[in-house]
Parts: structure tokens; C-alpha cells; sequence
């Protein structure tokens, strides 16, 4: 999943095949990692991932998964939202290497260290 994007936003509320993020150079991804296998599978050649750090990512993400129910009624995206204080941490963030220090918004939060600097 992923290879090659260039831009947009994807969230993914299910499991991903090998190689995911081979190529990706744009945009940004979440998936749902229920299962605990999105490690296994994932191409860190060309992008960072981690779990959701910031405030602003958290909603960002939750906002699409609330458009995505808004749209289509799917429960099992309901059941996500409805427990969003549990589920929110089995998610990933995935941001290709080349675009991290362009985004608007970091990915990660300041360490006690930058914050008191």
C-alpha cells in the first residue's frame, strides 16, 4: 500500500501487504495495526513511521476516520471513534523522510529538553 504516493492523505483501518511505503516521496499515512504486524511489513527505505504523537495528528486522523463514517455508515470505523481513547494507540503515522521537516505541523512532540531551551 502506499508505494509510490505523492500526495494526500490515506487511512487505513485494516492490514497492510509487504513492502508497504516502497517509493512513497508525498502525502502521509495512518493505519490501524490492530493485529501488531504493520512492522513486519513496512519499507523503511524511504519513510519515518510511528505511533502518533501529537495533538494535532490525533485529530487530524480521527477527523478523517469521522468523515469516512459520515459517508459510508460503517460500524466498524463507528467502533474506532466510539473508543478512540484505546484505539488511537494502534495507530501509525507514516511520513516520507524527504517531507518531515516541510510539514506544517511537527510529527513528533517537543522533548523536555527543546521545550526548556
Amino acid at each position: 500500500g502506499c508505494e509510490y504516493m505523492t500526495g494526500g492523505t490515506a487511512v487505513i483501518l485494516g492490514s497492510v501487504g509487504e513492502n508497504f511505503g516502497a517509493g512513497m516521496t508525498g502525502g502521509m499515512a495512518f493505519i490501524y495495526d490492530v493485529e501488531g504486524t504493520f512492522e513486519e511489513v513496512v519499507n523503511d527505505g524511504s519513510i519515518l513511521f510511528q505511533r502518533i504523537e501529537t495533538q494535532h495528528w490525533d485529530e487530524h486522523c480521527r477527523s478523517l476516520i469521522e468523515e469516512h463514517v459520515a459517508e459510508t455508515e460503517s460500524g466498524y470505523a463507528r467502533t474506532i471513534l466510539d473508543n478512540w481513547d484505546r484505539e488511537r494507540g494502534h495507530f501509525w503515522q507514516i511520513v516520507p523522510k524527504e517531507i518531515v521537516d516541510k510539514l506544517e505541523h511537527p510529527i513528533r512532540s517537543m522533548s523536555e529538553d527543546q521545550a526548556t531551551a
